[in-house]
C-alpha cells in the first residue's frame, strides 16, 4: 500500500511561482517512478509531469514544458514539481501519482496505482 500526501498549493498572481511536494509513504518508492496531473472543473484529469524511479527521466506536457520541473529526492522520500511562470490556465487540483510496477506510459493516467488527495492551485489574472 502507498500513500501520497501533496503540499504546497496556493493563490499565486500570474507569472509567479509554486512548488509542490509529495510526500510517498512505503518501500518501494525509491524504486517507484512518480508524476503529477492536473484537473481543472469539469474536465478530464491530465499529464503535467513524470520521473522515473532515478531521477534520470522526466517527461512535461508541451503546455509546461519550459516552465514546469519535476524532481525527486530519494533519499527524504520526496517529489517535487516547481512550478514557474504561472498562467491562469494552470489553475486546477494537482495530484500526485505512483506507478508501482513501473508499466505503462508515463503520461497516462491509467499507468498510476496510487493517488493523493489533491493540492488546488489558482493563478489570477
Amino acid at each position: 500500500q502507498v500513500e501520497l500526501v501533496e503540499s504546497g498549493g496556493g493563490l499565486v498572481q500570474a507569472g509567479g511561482s509554486l512548488r509542490l511536494s509529495c510526500a510517498p509513504s512505503g518501500r518501494t518508492f525509491s524504486r517507484t517512478a512518480m508524476g503529477w496531473f492536473q484537473q481543472a472543473p469539469g474536465k478530464e484529469r491530465v499529464f503535467v509531469a513524470a520521473i522515473g524511479w532515478s531521477g534520470g527521466e522526466t517527461y512535461y506536457a508541451d503546455s509546461v514544458k519550459g516552465r514546469f520541473t519535476i524532481s525527486r529526492d530519494n533519499a527524504k522520500k520526496m517529489v517535487y514539481l516547481q512550478m514557474n511562470s504561472l498562467k491562469p490556465e494552470d489553475t486546477a487540483v494537482y495530484y500526485c501519482a505512483a506507478n508501482i510496477n513501473g508499466l505503462g506510459p508515463p503520461r497516462s493516467v491509467s499507468s498510476y496505482e496510487y493517488w493523493g488527495q489533491g493540492t488546488q492551485v489558482t493563478v489570477s489574472s
